[in-house]
């Protein structure tokens, strides 16, 4: 059985503790779906907001989609030959919200298991800075998704750069992850570091090149096979 990580990134795939989390009510299982929920309960709120659901009942409908597939067993039968993970949970959201008695049995939800305490408060508060988007809630659901992926990438960065003892110069470098730098910056950042301006660049491309492997593993683990991988980023970044 994989053990599950408490660094606050999955080290081994998502889908080792998709699998872990259908393992029965053992230790290890509810660490599991604790880490599943903490990870993806953001895409799951929002989509229940997005679904006419107030913040209350959407806090309350995302941690019974986690304990309604815990006892149903599902994560039993789901698995990366069977295609991507995001779609099985988007797909068991729509079927609670059609479940009208959901609601109704809240308080005998679990079966037995912990359940995982989400602060609905701090949820609202994100959603509430999300822009106005006229997408679909599938398609924001996808692009939520897509960001969750992201922030697990650039988590794992972050974490192999500390590792190296570079987090000072990770910290000057990482907004190039995502914006191109201006004139002068590398001059100025390798002042800081001290180093020559050419080496900064050198130091950004390989970041940018191992934060985008980074992404891919990611997507491969959320997808039935590595050749779906780059095909799962064009969908989710087109």
């Amino acid at each position: 059985m994989p053990a599950i990580p408490d660094n606050g990134v999955f080290a081994t795939t998502h889908w080792s503790v998709v699998l872990t989390a259908g393992d029965g009510a053992s230790p290890a299982a509810e660490a599991a779906l604790e880490r599943l929920c903490r990870t993806y309960w953001f895409p799951l709120y929002a989509h229940l907001r997005r679904r006419g659901r107030g913040p209350d009942d959407a806090a309350e409908l995302t941690q019974e989609l986690f304990a309604r597939l815990l006892r149903r067993d599902a994560f039993r039968t789901v698995g990366p030959e069977k295609g991507r993970f995001r779609t099985f949970l988007l797909t068991a959201a729509d079927h609670l919200l059609a479940d009208q008695h959901a609601m109704d049995t809240a308080l005998k939800r679990g079966g037995g298991t912990r359940p995982v305490e989400l602060d609905a408060l701090v949820a609202e508060d994100r959603y509430a800075l999300e822009p106005v988007s006229s997408d679909t809630p599938g398609r924001d659901f996808d692009r939520r998704w897509a960001l969750v992926l992201l922030d697990q990438a650039f988590a794992r960065l972050a974490e192999e750069q500390a590792a190296r003892d570079d987090s000072a110069g990770f910290a000057h470098l990482k907004a190039f992850l995502a914006a191109d730098a201006e004139p002068g910056d590398y001059v100025r950042i390798g002042a800081a570091l001290g180093v020559a301006p050419n080496t900064v660049a050198k130091r950004v491309e390989r970041l940018r090149e191992r934060y985008r492997e980074l992404v891919l593993a990611e997507a491969m683990h959320t997808v039935g096979a590595p050749a779906e991988a780059e095909a799962e980023l064009r969908s989710l970044f087109t």
